[in-house]
């Protein structure tokens, strides 16, 4: 009796389970890189939540309003040093990277396009501005916001749809990276191809994306989430210090003085 082709098919079942394995400990590490550095850029003492999405929101307007002027580089600088000083020293430079590449491809675009250097100088603004608005939010975890909504009785779904909210997009970003890879190892071919496009990317994607929100549905109701706010508490309560009311006065100064100057 021939045996061969069971020691093939085990010797394959045994490599593929091994390959699963490796697979699933790359991911869980990749998965892991990605929250440690996620971590790293988090604040111990964070500015008082509202107050720090209150301050994106103005140093974006502010710069988009006056980004022609000379007055908004110094104004951008000094946003850029109060959130330094307050703690945002590993946001701040981590976006410095991400600031200079974009700043330096909207400016060649932007010149290329209008010949205007003021065009140009008002587009590297507006940049900046969204760079330095976005560095409350690197620092700020998802859990604070949320204590923060909570200690304010906000309606429970508006909480529940910031947390999924601000997890989403990380999560999307590797549910690509993965459908990506599997596409490499798979030999798929030219991302670009629409057929291939379709058929190995987008589908994979949405796939995964629907058993994600189902699990998350399930995660939701297993914890017995309820719309009903007092029937809940708060592990930890957000309470409005004297750093916070200090912050936004700087920050509604830098914006009184960009317009008057």
């Amino acid at each position: 009796m021939d045996h061969s082709g069971h020691v093939a098919c085990g010797s394959c079942d045994l490599r593929s389970g091994r390959l699963d394995r490796y697979q699933d400990f790359k991911r869980t590490e990749e998965v892991g890189s990605n929250e440690e550095v996620s971590e790293k850029l988090l604040v111990k003492r964070p500015i008082y939540p509202l107050i720090g999405l209150l301050a994106s929101v103005l140093i974006i307007i502010f710069g988009i309003i006056t980004a022609k002027d000379i007055e908004c580089v110094w104004f951008l600088g000094a946003m850029w040093l109060l959130l330094l000083f307050f703690g945002y020293w590993r946001a701040c430079l981590a976006v410095i990277p991400v600031a200079v590449l974009a700043s330096a491809v909207l400016a060649g675009i932007t010149y290329l396009i209008s010949r205007d250097i003021q065009s140009t100088y008002a587009a590297v603004n507006r940049i900046l501005a969204v760079c330095i608005a976005v560095v409350p939010g690197l620092a700020l975890s998802p859990i604070y916001l949320v204590r923060n909504f909570s200690t304010l009785r906000l309606p429970r779904m508006l909480t529940l749809g910031m947390m999924i909210t601000l997890t989403f997009f990380p999560l999307l970003g590797g549910e690509v990276k993965q459908v990506r890879e599997a596409m490499k190892t798979r030999g798929a071919g030219s991302f670009f191809s629409p057929q291939i496009f379709y058929r190995a990317f987008l589908i994979p994607l949405v796939i995964r994306l629907v058993n994600i929100s189902d699990t998350l549905a399930l995660s939701v109701e297993t914890r017995g989430f309820t719309k009903d706010a007092d029937a809940c508490s708060v592990y930890k309560t957000v309470t409005l210090r004297a750093t916070d009311i200090v912050f936004l006065l700087a920050v509604l100064a830098g914006c009184v003085l960009v317009v008057v100057l």
